[in-house]
């Protein structure tokens, strides 16, 4: 469904069927992998990186594919024994941001919490850094997730922290010339007694979509929502994407390209129905194909304003 997600002066939005399309997914070469998520682009949509995963999550590494050429993908050379998820890649395509729970000293050999670390390079063409450790004005003994980064360099990321409002909360850290800002916690009417994560912002941190896990009139398991500012920079209330978008299934780790007019996200929605099955072949195919509950990555054209 294609919607239009118009954003009225007192805040609220109004979401309009402007014609049939509906969610899919974002390549049939998910299906090459066990499970995946995390879907970011360069501002070209040259470059795509993702995340790799195993079903019980305990290893995740990053891979990148260029010119849509799903069959060559590519691991980065960074990844290592360690878990690396959740990329975010700057405008300009030098910093690509990630989550890891690699330690922080180099000859240390037990993971530690998770981060927010970068890696960089002076040109799409030139090979990427050794992990950077962000900051510890962001980074701290507590786990810190998915890093999504608005143009003026502010921070905006998940964080698991006694000092929230739930379990899981989105914060934002300011950047200051070559520093940042404590985490700030966002206010009530995007975190709540419950879970919210995997923030994406918008470049102008004029909207932000995010996920909210069994919100109440939600269409079950995480849904995304969508927030924007008023004129003295406060967040507004957060509204549900709607059915169109959001299923029984979990559905996170939202990106969204301006350019487009495409929200890219993460679902576990599943197409595969009980039946009698006439091979073990079938049975596979079934059990395999692209739609099948597993973490999946999927496109839906979506106008923001």
């Amino acid at each position: 469904m294609f919607m239009k997600i118009l954003f009225l002066s007192f805040g609220l939005f109004v979401s309009t069927s402007l014609f049939s399309q509906t969610v899919s997914l974002v390549s049939p070469a998910n299906a090459n992998f066990l499970s995946v998520r995390d879907y970011c682009q360069s501002a070209n949509g040259k470059e795509i990186f993702i995340t790799i995963q195993s079903v019980p999550e305990n290893v995740a590494q990053i891979i990148c594919i260029k010119n849509n050429k799903w069959e060559k993908a590519s691991l980065l050379a960074f990844n290592d024994s360690f878990n690396y998820l959740e990329p975010f890649l700057t405008a300009d395509g030098k910093r690509l941001f990630f989550a890891s729970n690699r330690p922080r000293e180099k000859n240390q050999t037990k993971a530690g919490d998770f981060n927010i670390w970068y890696v960089k390079r002076e040109n799409v063409n030139s090979e990427w850094s050794d992990p950077i450790f962000l900051s510890d004005s962001v980074n701290t003994e507590e786990d810190e997730f998915y890093p999504s980064v608005a143009d003026n360099g502010n921070i905006y990321f998940t964080k698991d922290s006694k000092s929230g409002l739930g379990k899981d909360d989105i914060y934002v850290s300011y950047r200051f010339g070559t520093g940042y800002s404590k985490p700030k916690l966002l206010n009530q009417n995007i975190n709540s007694e419950g879970y919210e994560f995997n923030a994406f912002i918008s470049a102008d941190e004029k909207f932000i979509l995010y996920t909210k896990y069994n919100a109440d009139g939600g269409f079950g398991s995480g849904d995304l929502f969508v927030a924007k500012k008023d004129k003295d920079g406060n967040w507004l209330a957060a509204k549900n994407l709607g059915e169109a978008i959001n299923s029984s299934a979990m559905e996170y780790c939202p990106f969204y390209d301006s350019n487009e007019k495409t929200l890219y996200f993460t679902s576990r929605r599943s197409k595969v129905k009980p039946q009698k099955f006439s091979s073990l072949r079938e049975l596979q195919k079934t059990l395999l194909q692209g739609e099948n509950g597993m973490s999946r990555i999927y496109k839906v054209k979506v106008e923001i304003d």
